[in-house]
């Protein structure tokens, strides 16, 4: 199947680019790198650099006979969207509608989005299915959300249908050393921890030491990039199985780590003590969110191959250290 992905240069994107490669999809680049790295996509797939918001999009589907978009292209720090929410909802909301409206007038079949599970706000109860409350406590999480009520909306008057996957905190690298995180100044706790195992940083952040959790410090349902990206190529052949129906999937392991959970594995990984400086609460932080996962095994074929916290903060170092010598 060709296939359109957004944001293919950033983290997941470039994943996402490998996988469904791997798997035999023929695959077109969008992005405008502006976070993104032209290098970090692979050769075999078609780059062209164009924000998804351009109606030049809806030229590159019909040219490239696309059927099928994953969109991930967008920004994704949760605080930042709190200090300045235009940006979210211009880059994420409404340049989403840009883009589905080009899918719309292109005749794109199947739309994956990447969503989150910041669209569920603080959760009453822990693990959280999809079908609790989505009550975002913050722009990030709600720009997301009202993307999936767009594609809802769309989906009954369209013949397109979707599926929305919910990440938890994505994290590691291609174990193959392909692509990784490269962003510059991410906030992601473990890119952050291996680019202070590698120098890159003197010390980690600990940002909230008196959530109500085990020990103080915010928990998350940690997954391996290429486990999600795996996700999002068995989540295109339920949609092209299934054209009437659309789904709404957590994308994580079930269980989660707090923050010196994680922390203590880079320790344990790299034989180092990483300097960890404690700090307040950052804005928009819910103290735990952890994935129930049993509608997505339910769903896909799809099942964990690297839900073990220490092998993603090896794969993570692994590239950090390539990153070093590339001089990046």
């Amino acid at each position: 199947m060709k296939v359109m992905v957004t944001g293919g240069a950033g983290y997941i994107g470039s994943h996402a680019v490998l996988a469904l490669l791997d798997a035999g999809h023929e695959v077109v680049v969008i992005d405008n790198l502006v976070t993104g790295f032209d290098w970090a996509v692979d050769s075999r797939a078609t780059l062209i650099e164009l924000a998804v918001e351009d109606p030049a999009v809806r030229d590159v589907l019909r040219e490239h006979d696309v059927k099928a978009i994953m969109h991930f292209a967008g920004s994704v720090v949760v605080p930042e969207s709190v200090t300045d929410p235009l940006k979210y909802y211009r880059n994420n909301t409404a340049a989403s509608r840009s883009l589905i409206e080009s899918a719309v007038a292109a005749g794109v079949a199947h739309f994956i989005f990447s969503s989150t599970a910041a669209t569920y706000g603080t959760p009453d109860k822990v693990p959280i299915a999809e079908g609790d409350p989505t009550l975002p406590i913050n722009p990030y999480g709600m720009s997301k959300l009202m993307t999936e009520a767009m594609l809802r909306d769309v989906a009954a008057a369209h013949p397109i249908n979707y599926a929305c996957l919910r990440y938890f905190n994505v994290a590691g690298a291609d174990p193959a050393g392909r692509s990784g995180q490269s962003t510059v100044g991410a906030t992601h706790l473990i890119k952050i921890a291996v680019e202070a195992a590698t120098g890159k940083r003197s010390s980690v952040g600990v940002f909230g030491t008196d959530f109500p959790t085990r020990d103080g410090t915010g928990v998350r349902d940690y997954i391996h990039v290429s486990d999600l990206a795996d996700a999002h190529v068995a989540a295109l052949e339920l949609l092209a199985a299934g054209p009437e129906q659309s789904h709404i999937l957590n994308a994580g392991y079930g269980r989660g780590f707090s923050v010196l959970e994680v922390l203590d594995a880079v320790d344990r990984v790299t034989n180092l003590t990483i300097e960890r400086k404690l700090e307040g609460r950052r804005a928009g932080d819910p103290a735990e969110l952890v994935a129930d996962n049993a509608a997505i095994l339910a769903a896909l074929p799809w099942r964990p191959k690297r839900a073990d916290l220490d092998g993603i903060v090896r794969d993570a170092l692994a590239w950090e250290r390539k990153l070093v010598e590339m001089g990046k």
